[in-house]
Order: C-alpha cells, then structure tokens, then sequence
C-alpha cells in the first residue's frame, strides 16, 4: 500500500526539480516569478504551529484513552482489532482525517498461555502434597480485573515444561549474580527466584541455564517497585499508584526485536522462515512470574547462607541464598518448588495501522510518528497514553488540512505498530519491508510510546542532533499547571547537565536500547530518532518504573486517578512531540544541529582516552586512539564548517537545489555510523556510537564492551578486538564527517 500512496511522491518531486532547473536557467528576469516559486522556498508558519498548540485538547485525550482502555487488547486478540478499526475509524474522518490510512498485515510469531491449562508454580512435599500454590490470577479490585479477556501472568516465549527442584534466591539474575551463587551452591537442578531489574528478562533465564538451574521465578520486589509498600489495606492500589501485592508484571522474554522466525525479512505470509529451533535470544528454561505476596511466601522461607546487603529487598526477613531450599524448621522443609508451563507458539496475523499527510513540495521526504497499539491487559498507560496522544496529534493536523489550511512541506507519516510487547515486531516488519525507501528518504523518527509516567517533568531522549529541536519545542510549551512556567524551564530543574557550548541545559537521553519502538529506527537504519514522555520526580520515588507496569492494574481508573489527573501532562506531550513534528516537516532547513553531535563525540572520546590511560593495553591500541581521536576532530570541523555555510546563506532565496543539498547533508549524517559488521553478536544492532553496552561507561559502545573485556582477561585476543572496534569507529566517524563535507579531501 505504501508503494501507491507514495508512488506519486516521486513523480512530485522529480517534477519539482524539473521545474527548478527550468524556471532558474530559462526565465527571463524580467517575466514574473512562477506560481510554484513561492511554495518552494516557503518555511515554517510559527503562527499556524501556534494554532497547533492552542488546539491539543486535554480532553479529547480523555476521551481517546477512555475508549482505548475498555477491553484488553493484547496482540492479536479481539481487543486488538477493535483498537485497529478505531484507529482506521479516526484517520479516515472526513473532517479530521488523514490524506489516506491503511493496515498493513504480518504473519508473525507469537507466545501465548493455555487458556484451557494455566501456567502454576507450587511447593510440593516430598510426598507429592502441595503446601501453596501461588496465585494465578491478579486480585480483582474492580470490574477491569474482572473481564474475561485479562491474560493470566506469563513469560512470552517460555518454554512449556515442568521443572521441579530445591529454590534458591539469585537476587536480579545478573552473570554477577549467577557467579556468585555458584561459588556458595551447587545450581544443579535447582529452580532460581529472581528480582526484576538489572538484567534483562530473557537473561534472567538464559545466563541460569549453564550453571545446571532448570527453571526461574521473577518478581518485582516492593524496594525496586513501590519504595517498600506492601499492604493493599490502605498502602497500595485502589488507594495509591503502587501496585497490589497479587500485581504480576508480564512481558515478551526474548532478547532480539523482530519476528523471531523471518531475522531481516519482513514477516510476510510467504516469506522464508527459519526453523524454530534456531530461534536464538530465548529462555532455554520455562520461566513465570508472579507477585511479590507468593515472592514472600518463598523467600522467607529460604534457607543457607544470608546473601550480601546489596541483595537485600523490601521484605520483612533476610534473603537467603537458600540451602538449597527452605529452612529445615520452615513449613516448607525439605519441599521442592515446581513450575508448571503450558506456553505454546503459533504464527499469528498481527496489524499496523498506517496514515500519511502528503507533502507539498517535498513529498518524498518522510517524517515519522509511531507509538505502539498492543497491550499485555488494559494497557492505560503503556501503550495508549501514547496512542492517545498520537490520536490527538492527528486530529488536530488533520482538522488544519481539511479545512485546507496547511498541508506540510514534507510528507508526515503515522504508524500505529502492532505486536510491539512480543519484542518491538510491528515496527521491526515495516522498516524491514521498506528498508531502501525509508533509509534513503526518512528525515527523522519521533516515537511517543508512553507518554506518561507520571506528571513532575519532560524526559526527552534523542541524537544529539535533535537536542536544539527539542529545547525549541519545549520552551514554547507551558508546563502543566504552572501556567509562568515552560515545560523546558520546568525540565531543567529536575534533570540538566553541563554543557561546554551552552552551559546548563536539560538531559537528553541517547537511544542506546531497543526499549520502544525507535530501535529500528535507529539501530537497523540509522534515522535520526527521539523519544517523548512525562515522568516522575527522582527525588521522591525510587520505582524502576511506573508501578502498575504490565499489569491488570494498569485501567483507565489508574491513569485519571494517580498518574495524571486532568489529562494535562499528556496535552504536554502532546504539544511538544507534535511542535517538533512541524519543525521537522514544515522548516525550509532541516532543524538538525551536527555541532551537538561534535561534542557528543567529543566527550565519549574523552572517556575513551581516560579508560586507556594507566591500563595494560598493548601500544597497538595507543596509536588507534590517535588516529580516534583525529577522526572525531575532523568530524568537528566539518560541523563547524557546514555551520558556518548555513550562517551566511539566505536559504530563502538560494537556488532551492542548494537546500535539498544540505537537507541531505544533515538527513543522511546518521547513516554513516551504520556498519553491518561491528556488532555480530548482537542482532540488529548496527550504528556503532549508539549500540547497547554492558561495561557502564558513557563512551563508545563497542570499544567500552571489548576494552572492559580485554582489561578483564587480558588475552591477546580480546586486545585484538578492541583495537578492531577503534578502528571501525574511526572509519564510520570519518565517513560521518565526509557527510558533511562537498569534498573528498
């Protein structure tokens, strides 16, 4: 569908250019301007984004998440479709509705729960009888935890099986943790219980796998999650935004994003798929999760050794690392813990619901907008404040075009992703799909998945690039419910940073991650990407995340009530994702700063420098260094210089082809950090500055990973590798530099 709506972009555009050329060399001075002149050079309507702003409406968000929320709509399921004909419903709205709007279907590989046989986790005697069974559904509290539809509690992509063996505690399930248990016991046939946090999910079971362990528990432990609160009497929700101590977070165990069966290919029907027993990134162990009430029935009781203080939790007793088992005086004594999985697979047909404004004189320029559809229950929060917002956004631009208003210099597009819980899939299947046309033709990327957290403050996370653009928006912006106060004003002070240009600025976040659905975006293309929200204040809760986080919990009365009464901190974001939307598509020069990239570079190649001073590297990995650092100066300079030409230009009246040049200068820039062959061992990942790393050092990711690992071990060949990553850092900075420059020299 995509290739119909755009086929005529083309034509548009090349049109465009004829008629550029023509009208430049063969009109006579004399003759008056042509009619398309004006349009061509025509910039951003400051007044119209005004009217943007002025018409976002908190309560149409409202309405938006009111409706979204009434059923759960998990991927694939009823609940789901209802969401996508909602959206259908809204983009093709003839008086707010989009230029066209479509589905786009994958056949996609999903994990599901027996409906008919649930997932349990018992303790059971050594004569069979079973002394506690946890619990397999969440507490109902209202008519939402009620509704038939609530998926119960369960690891996507566990394998089914029924492991049974004595409980021991692994505190988050880290290779630390792992190793540290293992000197202490023997794992063997052993069932490990886990905290969420600190490592991510599918890990938990596949770093226990070789040490002997044969199944895992997660939980959220009521430290990382409710600041300690455990009691549902007058603590928790229906009385606070903690969650209940039946609240089971769910969530996709799988470590790669995409459709697991089709890596690189667009899960189509027809489309070549692995066999599933090649499927890599996925526990090798059945692993379920329950609520912190079972949690403390089990850890309680454990037996052994204390474990350290770091592993310590919210519960009211020492964490043991278990005998292991429970104590010989505890109820439990001498009883195994038993999982029961019943998960099965199966290929299912999941949609996207794309729209598109056409652009008018660029209309082979796409700027993108996507949030996810899917949910694991209800999904207030996580994904449809973020849906709400999208529909609001959209609403109003589409309201701006039908009444024949505007119409962007550059073609918007709309994705709501489907199946993006079981591992960023719908997202994933498009940029796959359209891997050419989007990486040649995409500006930028601007995800709004959760929109919020909570209401204390703006969290922006981006390319450096973007981070001027963003600062724009929000000091247009009014914060919610300090009407004196901008949202960039009121950002400032809960997160900043120093800034060698600048001085004290907000923190913008890197996308270093596959967290939302940005990660193709970024990794697998290299378009320049951001990421919206709200969120909470650091400085009066410790929570990893919001509480009700893939839970039951997570209602339409949890989002009104405690995490954003009165919808204005979602009007916000909505104002501020939706001003950098029209900056992007409407701005005769792209609003992209390559100098904020410059001292990105600079500061992760000074933590480099400062990781190799005093360390046993071999010299080889000195003079790479050298040649890092000449790479990042001439990456430097080359901003400064296009800066400098973008200073003294009158853009307005330049030769239009001179500013499509540097557009594409500035669009194509990230590109260069691309290289398919930096990161084998990590699927998808190919832009070598913003790569996940495991080492905790804000440098470049590749170097962090394999100089921590050389340091470490100390072998000839690990030192190898890290000089690889510097060089390949070197070129794919070079060549970002080149980017920005006419040259070759």
């Amino acid at each position: 569908m995509l290739q119909k709506v755009l086929i005529g972009s083309l034509g548009g555009a090349a049109v465009l250019t004829v008629g550029i050329l023509l009208g430049h060399y063969a009109i006579d001075k004399g003759s008056p301007a042509p009619s398309w002149l004006p349009d061509v050079s025509r910039d951003l309507d400051e007044s119209l984004l005004q009217d943007f702003m002025d018409a976002v409406d908190n309560k149409k968000i409202e309405g938006f998440l009111r409706d979204l929320t009434k059923v759960p709509h998990m991927a694939t399921t009823a609940g789901d479709e209802a969401t996508v004909e909602y959206m259908m419903q809204h983009w093709n709205d003839q008086e707010s509705g989009l230029d066209q709007a479509w589905r786009q279907n994958y056949m996609v590989y999903l994990s599901f729960p027996d409906p008919k046989t649930p997932n349990k986790v018992t303790v059971v005697a050594p004569n069979t009888t079973v002394l506690h069974t946890a619990r397999e559904r969440e507490k109902s509290y209202g008519p939402d935890q009620d509704d038939p539809e609530v998926v119960q509690p369960y690891a996507a992509y566990s394998p089914a099986g029924t492991p049974q063996g004595k409980l021991v505690y692994a505190n988050q399930g880290k290779p630390s943790d792992y190793m540290l248990l293992n000197k202490t016991l023997d794992l063997r046939g052993t069932i490990a219980i886990c905290r969420y946090g600190g490592a991510g999910r599918a890990e938990k079971a596949i770093t226990a796998a070789p040490y002997g362990v044969v199944g895992v528990l997660v939980y959220s432990d009521p430290l990382d999650i409710n600041d300690g609160l455990m009691s549902d009497s007058n603590e928790t929700y229906p009385h606070s935004w903690y969650v209940p101590p039946s609240g089971v977070e769910r969530g996709s165990f799988n470590t790669d994003y995409g459709d697991l069966l089709t890596p690189y290919l667009a899960a189509k029907e027809s489309t070549y798929r692995i066999p599933v027993e090649n499927i890599t990134g996925i526990p090798p162990i059945p692993i379920q999760p329950i609520g912190f009430e079972d949690a403390y029935v089990l850890i309680s009781q454990l037996g052994g050794e204390s474990a350290p203080a770091n592993w310590q939790g919210g519960f009211n007793c020492t964490y043991n690392y278990g005998g292991p088992g429970f104590k010989p005086a505890s109820q439990f004594s001498n009883s195994d813990v038993k999982l029961e999985v019943f998960n099965f697979a199966k290929l299912k047909n999941s949609s996207n619901v794309m729209g598109i404004i056409r652009g008018s004189v660029e209309p082979d320029r796409y700027v993108i907008y996507g949030n996810h559809r899917d949910s694991w229950v209800h999904g207030a929060i996580d994904p449809s404040s973020g849906t709400s917002v999208m529909l609001e956004v959209t609403r109003v631009l589409g309201r701006l075009l039908k009444q024949g208003r505007w119409r962007p210099r550059r073609s918007i597009i709309f994705g709501s992703w489907g199946a993006e819980e079981f591992g960023l899939i719908g997202s994933t299947e498009y940029t796959e799909q359209y891997y050419t046309k989007l990486s040649e033709r995409t500006v930028a990327y601007i995800n709004v998945d959760i929109a919020v957290f909570a209401n204390a403050t703006l969290r922006a996370s981006g390319m450096p690039s973007v981070q001027n653009l963003i600062f724009t928006a929000a000091k247009q912006v009014k914060a919610p419910g300090l009407e004196s106060t901008s949202v960039y004003d009121n950002w400032l002070r809960y997160s900043n940073r120093t800034s060698p240009a600048y001085g004290t600025v907000p923190r913008v976040g890197y996308l270093t991650g596959a967290g939302s659905d940005y990660a193709a975006f970024v990794h697998y293309l290299g378009i320049t990407a951001m990421d919206f929200s709200y969120t909470y204040d650091r400085t009066k809760t410790k929570a990893r995340i919001y509480p009700a986080y893939h839970t039951a919990y997570d209602t339409f009365d949890y989002a009104s009530r405690y995490i954003d009464p009165g919808f204005t901190s979602h009007q916000a974001v909505a104002r501020t994702a939706g001003n950098v939307l029209l900056r992007l598509a409407d701005s005769l020069l792209l609003p992209l700063n390559v100098s904020d990239y410059a001292e990105t570079l600079e500061a992760y190649l000074a933590t480099a420098q400062k990781l190799h001073q005093g360390s046993a590297a071999p010299p080889e990995i000195a003079h790479a260094i050298v040649f890092l650092k000449s790479a990042v100066d001439l990456f430097r300079s080359a901003a400064t210089q296009l800066d400098q030409i973008i200073k003294s230009s009158d853009l307005a009246n330049e030769i239009p082809l001179k500013v499509r040049r540097i557009n594409d200068q500035l669009m194509l820039m990230d590109r260069a950090f691309l290289d398919p062959q930096a990161f084998p061992e990590k699927y998808g990942f190919r832009h070598v500055i913003w790569a996940s790393s495991s080492s905790g050092e804000a440098t470049f990711p590749g170097f962090a990973d394999a100089f921590a690992r050389a340091s470490s071990s100390g072998l000839e060949g690990d030192w190898f590798r890290a000089h690889h990553q510097i060089s390949i850092l070197s070129q794919a900075i070079n060549g970002a530099a080149h980017m920005l420059m006419d040259g070759f020299q």
